[in-house]
């Protein structure tokens, strides 16, 4: 998978590109976890979410927030962070003219990320948000939600309580004109360790959710 260095709002960002044969594929942004507690592109879950949107048909791109790996910059509160997730679709976009289907996944602190992006971006068409941080970030800027995505959280998810998530599912199923599907992993932690028991079942949830709304799509 390439390596790629693109411009960002603070100097270069540092991602991995991998692309599809057919032009018109869909596209997929992956963020990744809080960059001050070792989030970066190379999380296992950030790996796995970019993999399996691979194997569905996808381009996909993952990079490293701002002063995270070769990316320049320092961390900024989210702010900037989200002006890079901005940039890293507008780079995918251009590299990917033809496509007619732009998705965003986000990991924790990446899923708060992308759902602020969601609301700058009308063209994103579906959206991942593994593990929300709700108990930390304000996600009320969602209203109304302009799309339709999957929530996933593990039962057992210290970092970001399964409570605040169930809060948050339910402000935005009060919405309409969308749908929030929401899922659970029995037992999981925050960060889904055990590959069998956790993280499987969460990537074959993930892939089952998107190739649902894949296909009704071209119906």
């Amino acid at each position: 998978m390439p390596e790629l260095i693109f411009p960002g709002p603070e100097g270069r960002l540092e991602g991995r590109y991998h692309a599809q044969a057919a032009p018109d594929a869909p596209i997929a942004i992956i963020l990744h976890p809080h960059p001050q507690y070792g989030g970066t592109m190379n999380n296992r879950v950030v790996y796995n979410l970019h993999y399996a949107f691979h194997r569905m048909g996808f381009t996909v791109m993952r990079f490293n927030f701002r002063g995270v790996g070769r990316s320049q910059g320092e961390f900024d509160q989210g702010i900037g962070e989200l002006s890079d997730a901005a940039s890293a679709l507008d780079y995918l976009q251009a590299m990917n003219p033809n496509s007619k289907h732009c998705w965003v996944a986000g990991f924790s602190f990446g899923a708060w990320i992308g759902m602020q992006l969601l609301m700058r971006r009308p063209e994103i068409t579906g959206f991942i948000s593994v593990a929300p941080p709700a108990n930390m970030y304000d996600f009320s800027f969602l209203a109304p939600c302009p799309s339709s995505g999957l929530i996933i959280n593990g039962t057992a998810d210290r970092v970001a309580p399964p409570k605040d998530t169930h809060a948050l599912v339910g402000k935005l199923r009060e919405q309409k004109g969308i749908t929030i599907t929401h899922e659970e992993i029995e037992g999981a932690d925050h960060f889904f360790r055990d590959d069998e028991a956790h993280m499987k079942p969460m990537i074959d949830t993930v892939q089952a959710y998107v190739r649902r709304r894949l296909t009704e799509n071209t119906r």
